[in-house]
Parts: structure tokens; C-alpha cells; sequence
């Protein structure tokens, strides 16, 4: 593909979504929630694997040039654009393959302390209180505060998968590639934030709006029984509040951030200052 590509990557409820409607007010960009992209690759890599007969017929070269295909088809219709932002939580655990398709793509990580993206998503659900979620598979998983938290941080799910995925971005050879966003940083300070954005990209400065920023995909929410999950607010800013989950919950996850703590990764960081 012509264009530019890097990608959006990172924990649910971490600020993905906001960041992409920032960078798309650039008209030089294209971002937005969550695409298609990286569930086709994955089909894809099924596809060409031993799990098919006939893979043997299939090439490295013609594997790599089939995932290309993907992207180009996806984003003929940005061809005007002179950067792509993919976002799917996937790609922090495809780094090797974004590095063999695309050596220079970057990937922007979004993250937020555990227990807020619980706290984040409990609300959502809430708030939904006559809709029933397609986030958890049968009734005992939405029973409870307990069971709808335990089920969302299993490996294979949404909360689970997504952390497991940016911990082996974070201590992978490839980490050098990858920034670190803390999401109360983008909400308190957009502006700097952004900025560092740009410089990690190599990218020419442009003044964003972030009064009015615009959002929204009430559809594929719908579609999930969770109303408001990719709708993003006019205005950034950092809005403190009490949590909802019980304390001993709370508490549980609300010391899993490791991008916070001295480590050996090369992974660029906008986060807060290590705890002592």
C-alpha cells in the first residue's frame, strides 16, 4: 500500500477510540474504533496454515503478499490519506508480523489502570441495565460484579487477552517499536500527549481541536447490547470519580499496571513516574 500505516493497539476502556477521533480531525490521517483488518488476517493465517491441505502449495512470499492484500483492499478507499491508523487489540501480539510486513509502522498502545477499565466497563453495563450484554456468554457470567469482572479478565476474552497481549509487546525484542499512552495523561494534558504522539512518529505538528471532538458508532454498539462503548465525549478532559466496584475488587486489579514499574523494556512510555 502507498499510504503510511501504524497502529492502535492497547487495553478496552483505555482511551483507543478517543485517540482515534483526535488524529483523524489531521486531514492527512485516517483512524477511527476498531476495524475488520485484523480478524481477516487472522482468518488468513488459518487459512495458509497446516490446518489446510493444500498450504503446501502456498509460498512465504505468497503468504506475505495475501496479508498485504488485506490491507491494500481494506483502505483503497483512503488512498488519499498519507497515514493509516489500524486499531485491534490484536496487533500488540503480532508484533513479529507487523515488523516482517510493515518494518516501519509504530504501534500506540493505550493503557489505564486495570481495575478503572473494569470500573469503566461495570458502568457501561449498568447503564444498560434493560439490555443484555453480548460482552458475556450466559447467565452465570453476568450474574454478578464478581462473575462479569472474573469473565472479562480470563485469557481469551476481552480484558484478559487484551492485557496478556500488551505485557509480551512490552517485553518483546520488538518493544523499541511501541509507545506506552497512559490514558490519564491523554485525558489530562491532550495537548503535550498528542505532541509526543507526533514526535514518536516522525510526524509534522498539527493543531488539534480538543473542545469538539467527534465520535461515535452507535450501530456496532448496538449491536452489542452496550450502548455509549465507542462513543467519545466533545471535550477531552479527565474526569475523576469514585468507583462502583467493591472495595476487595477494586483492589484486585488495581495493582496490575507494569508499564508504571522500572522493567527492561525499550517501549517508549507516556505514563506516570514509577512507584516506589
Amino acid at each position: 500500500m502507498q499510504n503510511k500505516i501504524h497502529f492502535i493497539s492497547g487495553l478496552p476502556r483505555s482511551g483507543s477510540t478517543l485517540l482515534g477521533a483526535i488524529l483523524r480531525q489531521n486531514p492527512r490521517f485516517h483512524a477511527g474504533m476498531t476495524s475488520p483488518v485484523g480478524g481477516l488476517v487472522e482468518q488468513m493465517l488459518a487459512a495458509m496454515s497446516d490446518q489446510n491441505e493444500y498450504s503446501v502449495f502456498i509460498s512465504e512470499e505468497q503468504k506475505r503478499q495475501l496479508i498485504h492484500s488485506i490491507f491494500n483492499t481494506y483502505y483503497q478507499p483512503q488512498a488519499d490519506k498519507a497515514v493509516i491508523f489500524d486499531t485491534n487489540r490484536l496487533w500488540c501480539a503480532k508484533l513479529s508480523l507487523i515488523n516482517e510486513l510493515f518494518p516501519e509502522a509504530k504501534i500506540i498502545c493505550c493503557v489505564r489502570n486495570i481495575a478503572w477499565v473494569m470500573d469503566s466497563i461495570e458502568r457501561l453495563i449498568r447503564r444498560n441495565a434493560f439490555d443484555v450484554s453480548r460482552l458475556f456468554n450466559n447467565l452465570g457470567e453476568r450474574a454478578t460484579v464478581y462473575s462479569r469482572t472474573e469473565a472479562l479478565s480470563q485469557g481469551g476474552r476481552l480484558v484478559g487477552f487484551a492485557y496478556s497481549a500488551v505485557k509480551e509487546a512490552f517485553y518483546s525484542e520488538n518493544s523499541h517499536k511501541l509507545l506506552i499512552v497512559d490514558y490519564d495523561l491523554l485525558a489530562k494534558g491532550p495537548q503535550q500527549t498528542i505532541s509526543l504522539i507526533y514526535q514518536f512518529l516522525g510526524e509534522t505538528p498539527f493543531k488539534h481541536d480538543f473542545e469538539n471532538i467527534e465520535y461515535d458508532e452507535p450501530e456496532f454498539d448496538l449491536n452489542l447490547n452496550t450502548k455509549g462503548l465507542h462513543k467519545v465525549r466533545q471535550k477531552v478532559a479527565f474526569q475523576p470519580r469514585q468507583t462502583i466496584l467493591p472495595p476487595d475488587l477494586f483492589e484486585r486489579y488495581n495493582s496490575l499496571s507494569f508499564w508504571e514499574q522500572p522493567s527492561p523494556t525499550r517501549a517508549n512510555l507516556i505514563v506516570a513516574k514509577p512507584k516506589n
